[in-house]
């Protein structure tokens, strides 16, 4: 992966750095992208869609993955 690519925290991705934001949680300071940012900032029915957008790219790169993993164990 490109070195000007930063993991953002919100939707589990890697995003090129300028479209990263620095963002002071609780926990300390975390990257996130400009387009979740974005997605909060416009009402609780837009943030509940990017959600929803997000959970399901996940389950698919998850799924995706698990395959994969089964795949490589049956060749065996």
């Amino acid at each position: 992966m490109a070195t000007d690519q930063t993991y953002c925290y919100h939707c589990r991705t890697h995003h090129p750095r300028n479209e990263m934001r620095l963002i002071v949680t609780k926990t300390g300071k975390r990257w996130r992208c400009i387009r979740s940012i974005e997605a909060t900032r416009q009402g609780a029915a837009a943030r509940e869609a990017y959600g929803r957008q997000i959970s399901e790219i996940n389950k698919a790169e998850s799924k995706s993955r698990a395959q994969r993993l089964n795949n490589l164990l049956q060749e065996k």
